[in-house]
């Protein structure tokens, strides 16, 4: 993929080359304005026959994430020679964003320094994505002797429910006013066997964490509330919730292009994580998710993307970078 990629972009005026850490990275413009596109090439397991059918293209990654990253890339291919004395622009199709490592886009952080951040995720070609909720993974083990199922004393399998309806109780009651401010608490996994002389229990809770709810405490708070139990707690995955403000050069910019093509701009914040999140840290910039698709379509069976609003979000951010790129060259955006 990152081979192709770069093929292409390098056909089409970019200087690009694959990363250390496996990224497609592609570079147009010298301008004193530095915008980074950052999306991912990866995608979830499972196999999606490729096919065009009417105007409808079907496949994995079609919406996550794939889809925005082209829209990235043809858009700064199809930048004006004014648009590249401007800016600098850098296209960067990360890896591992569906894994908890997020090795593209840390390979990233620490290599650039931007003025301004586009990360490709599905938000519709009209829709503007400010934030994204935190996440923690907590992984429970229960190991106990085993013995005769008519004695006294809970099982693993026990001690294992009962710590989920805890953690699921707990969730709860930190519920904020809305879906994207509340905790939600998801059983990824269960299960309980015996192996020889013990019974072993596991499950994977997912968090998905409001921005009042650090990782770090959350993972303070399910230690706190499962030390009673004999269970081990491992946790991956600690991405802090994050949302950027809705009024900056960048989102005034895109506002106009989607409204001079009939559309009504829409912010948006999601209940998913994303590589927003990890690069948040240590790019303190504005910083937008777009691309087109309907993210409800990321991971299912029946992930598709309609090619007309992929040209639309082509046309839009074409239009946006155009004119953030005259800004840099210190004329009047008119935004």
């Amino acid at each position: 993929m990152a081979a192709f990629l770069t093929g292409w972009m390098t056909a089409h005026g970019f200087s690009a080359h694959i990363d250390e850490a496996g990224n497609a990275v592609g570079e147009r413009g010298s301008g004193p304005l530095t915008v980074v596109l950052l999306g991912h090439i990866d995608t979830v397991p499972g196999e999606i026959p490729v096919r065009v059918e009417g105007d409808v293209l079907y496949g994995r990654g079609s919406v996550d994430a794939k889809g925005s990253f082209c829209t990235f890339v043809a858009a700064v291919a199809g930048l004006p020679g004014e648009a590249l004395a401007g800016a600098r622009f850098v296209c960067i199709g990360a890896t591992e964003e569906e894994a908890p490592s997020s090795r593209g886009a840390r390979a990233a952080m620490s290599r650039y320094r931007p003025d301004l951040v586009l990360i490709g995720e599905p938000s519709g070609w009209a829709g503007l994505t400010l934030g994204y909720k935190g996440r923690l993974v907590a992984r429970l083990h229960v190991q106990k002797d085993n013995f005769h199922t008519a004695g006294e004393g809970t099982s693993a399998a026990d001690d294992l429910t009962e710590a989920w309806f805890r953690v699921r109780a707990w969730a709860a009651q930190a519920a904020g006013g809305g879906i994207f401010d509340s905790v939600q608490a998801t059983l990824q996994s269960l299960s309980a066997r015996t192996d020889g002389l013990a019974q072993i229990a596991e499950g994977t809770v997912g968090l998905r964490l409001p921005l009042g709810v650090p990782p770090h405490s959350a993972e303070t708070a399910l230690r706190e509330l499962l030390r009673d139990l004999p269970i081990t707690l491992t946790f991956t995955g600690h991405e802090a919730a994050v949302r950027h403000p809705k009024d900056n050069a960048l989102t005034r910019a895109l506002r106009v292009a989607i409204r001079e093509r009939g559309g009504t701009p829409v912010f948006k914040v999601k209940t998913g994580t994303s590589d927003m999140n990890v690069v948040a840290e240590r790019w303190l910039v504005p910083t937008v998710a777009y691309g087109p698709g309907d993210s409800a379509l990321d991971h299912t069976p029946d992930e598709h993307l309609d090619l007309g609003e992929y040209d639309r979000a082509v046309g839009v951010l074409t239009a946006a970078l155009t004119r953030l790129a005259a800004a840099g060259r210190g004329q009047d955006s008119g935004t």
